[in-house]
Formats: C-alpha cells, structure tokens, sequence
C-alpha cells in the first residue's frame, strides 16, 4: 500500500509496534498508514510505529471491521465465540488468521471468573511482531460476550511448523505441497 496520510477523526486505541503497548492517539492527529494487511493497520505517529486494529478503523476515516456474535443468552462465556474472535485476528506479514497459521493451540474458559486462557506459538521464536500478536488475540477476545478478562500465555514448545497449517492456509501461502 502507498503510505497515506489521513487525520483522525476521533481519539484512537493503538498499540505500539513491537511491544503491544497500549496508547491512545487524540482526535485531529495527522498519522502516516503504512500497511493495511489483515484488516488492520500500521502506523506511525509522532516517531512511533503503532497498530490500529479494524475494529476501530473509522477513527481514521476506514470501513471499520465488525465483528459479530451469535446471540448469546446465558452469562456463560461461549467457547466458540472466543475462537470465532481469534479467527478475526491475521498475521500482519501473510493475511492469513492465527487459526489457520496453527498458531493457537489452547482454549481454556474459566466461568467463574470469566477469563479466556489462550495457549498460543509464533511461526518463530524471535519473531519481533510476537507482542503485537498476543495484544491483537487480547483485544479482540475480549469484544467477546462475557469475556472480562484475557490471558494469553506464549509458548515455544511444540515448535510450530508448516504442517500445523490448515490446508487452505497451506495454500494460500504456497507451502502446499
């Protein structure tokens, strides 16, 4: 994407870029897109590089992304809402979900305390967007019903390869073979 630059038009979450660091940009800022890939975007700012996710798109004059939950009429925290939700969370290198990367290998609820526990891997270990990645599962997560609290431990062991892909991912990526 050519970088364009564009005024918010309401303040903004942003997280910065590599630590997942949680910053607010105030209405009326000139901020610079960089990359628009799997619906959200990165930014700079004031000398920073942040990420604004799709969901909040419209502060910077975009389609918002929106993410929509079957009803649910119980106070209980819905297992597939939260995967439904990770689902909307994309590699920001290969617009592809973290599901079918075969980056998430755990979902564990806790009603009582409504808390989602994600046990979660990177395609590598050194991989600089890792904080970022975590900070997208946990925003988007908890736009889950029920969900007050989000956990997500970060874990190296199994090692992720290709084959943890869906095949569709396999495909789009051109690692099928």
């Amino acid at each position: 994407m050519q970088q364009n630059t564009v005024v918010t038009q309401r303040e903004c979450p942003a997280r910065r870029v590599p630590s997942g660091q949680l910053t607010s940009i105030p209405a009326g800022q000139f901020i610079n897109i960089k990359q628009d890939l799997g619906g959200n975007y990165t930014i700079t700012w004031q000398g920073n590089m942040l990420r604004i996710d799709g969901t909040d798109a419209g502060a910077i004059g975009r389609e918002p992304e929106v993410i929509s939950f079957s009803e649910n009429n119980s106070d209980q925290i819905d297992t597939e809402q939260v995967w439904q939700a990770i689902r909307s969370v994309f590699d920001p290198e290969i617009p592809v979900n973290l599901v079918d990367l075969g980056l998430i290998y755990a979902v564990d609820i806790d009603q009582e305390s409504k808390t989602a526990n994600i046990t979660m891997t990177l395609t590598a270990p050194g991989c600089g967007m890792g904080p970022i990645l975590v900070s997208d599962v946990e925003y988007r997560v908890a736009k889950a019903p029920n969900v007050e609290h989000v956990n997500v431990e970060l874990v190296f062991d199994p090692a992720w390869h290709k084959d943890m892909m869906s095949e569709e991912a396999q495909l789009e990526t051109g690692l099928f073979f």
